[in-house]
């Protein structure tokens, strides 16, 4: 007697696959959506049922995301330190 296994696992063979064009459209349509974007780069990124290549272009993308934060986080933090400093000196609170 031969018994069917069905498992609810994805299969590896699938989530190795490579992402179509019409796929990248769609995820790069969906990435450019403010907020969405984060979101699916979560979802994208850290599910179990998204592409290999796919959820590490969301990983990187959010490590991205993080890098230019502190960036203009430092930016913006010298610059109000700077217009500080100016107006003290110019007797300007």
């Amino acid at each position: 007697m031969e018994q069917n296994q069905v498992s609810t696992q994805p299969s590896s063979a699938g989530l190795n696959g490579v992402v179509s064009v019409g796929e990248w459209i769609l995820t790069l349509l969906i990435a450019s959506i403010p907020l969405v974007n984060i979101i699916m780069l979560f979802v994208w990124g850290f599910g179990s049922n998204t592409k290999l290549c796919k959820a590490n272009w969301a990983k990187a993308t959010l490590i991205w995301m993080v890098i230019l934060v502190a960036f203009y986080f430092i930016v913006i933090v010298s610059i109000i330190g700077g217009l500080g400093v100016l107006s003290h000196r110019f007797g300007r609170y």
